[in-house]
């Protein structure tokens, strides 16, 4: 029953675990994951500069435009060379560790037309990455990022997040199936708890002998005399050997109450042609087990 609860515990707490981290990440990582999509943005554009051979102008404030569209403008005309385009924002993302879904649009700062588009997406085969090799003419631009999916909860962490969760679903699976291993062993010992004589079962800690509905009560001694011989069945047993252990040990020396115990023991099994104690004349006892 307890391994059962444990099988249910654990998936619900990883489930806790996550929603968690997604509502604290809510709050906090937005604010993170834009700032780091301005920088990434800002080396993009300082890498076109660059092809222009320009290293002295400046590039415009990255703006916000929507919830996952950013603007990336410059104070000077440029031309642009889609390959150059496509491979500064592709390595300043990379670097950054921002989402692979997105969008570029290159806009013409009198027209507002779209001079040039692509999309890139996590397949690569699904990449639409149109005209390359030909380059726009020298002119004002802006360059739209629009990102298709959501930012990871987890932010650049995203990784590491899934790691840990990873490990949390394996220290659960180790718990659980370590208690299942120990539910079963117990169970095992439970179920083997007595001792097979014949077609009764001998249960010494409840003192009692077992054949299917027949239960038949024994005293102490008789469990101390009979566990003696189920553990050496169809074997010689000493009769000082049982008087040691069943009544030296305890400060008790009898005489022929041996005697009387066995025959007691012995009718205990009378109905049982299997199980027969034997006298050893001069040595000891035989518990027979056919």
């Amino acid at each position: 029953m307890k391994s059962k609860r444990l099988y249910i515990f654990i998936p619900i707490a990883v489930i806790l675990i996550i929603t968690l981290v997604s509502y604290v990440s809510q709050e906090e990582v937005p604010t993170h994951f834009s700032e780091t999509v301005k920088i990434a943005l800002r080396s993009s554009g300082n890498q076109l500069l660059i092809a222009n051979n320009d290293t002295t102008s400046l590039i415009s404030p990255i703006r916000q435009l929507e919830k996952n569209k950013y603007q990336l403008s410059f104070e000077t005309n440029l031309s642009i060379d889609p390959d150059t385009l496509v491979q500064s924002i592709k390595s300043s993302f990379e670097v950054s560790e921002i989402s692979n879904n997105y969008i570029v649009e290159v806009i013409d700062c009198t027209s507002k037309e779209v001079s040039y588009s692509y999309l890139i997406t996590a397949q690569e085969e699904k990449n639409v990455v149109p005209c390359k090799g030909r380059n726009l003419p020298l002119n004002c631009y802006a360059i739209n990022v629009l990102f298709i999916d959501s930012p990871s909860p987890f932010g650049p962490y995203q990784k590491h997040a899934l790691i840990s969760l990873i490990i949390i679903g394996c220290i659960g699976f180790g718990f659980v199936y370590d208690r299942k291993i120990k539910e079963k062993k117990n169970t095992t010992t439970k179920v083997l708890d007595y001792a097979a004589l014949g077609d009764y079962k001998f249960y010494k800690d409840q003192h009692k002998l077992v054949k299917e509905d027949l239960v038949i009560k024994l005293t102490a001694k008789e469990c101390e005399l009979l566990n003696i011989f189920s553990l050496n069945q169809n074997q010689i047993v000493k009769k000082e050997v049982l008087i040691k252990e069943v009544w030296e040990d305890h400060g008790v020396i009898v005489g022929r109450s041996l005697d009387a115990f066995i025959s007691r023991i012995r009718k205990k099994f009378k109905d049982d042609p299997s199980i027969n104690i034997v006298n050893i004349h001069g040595v000891g006892y035989k518990l027979e087990v056919s």
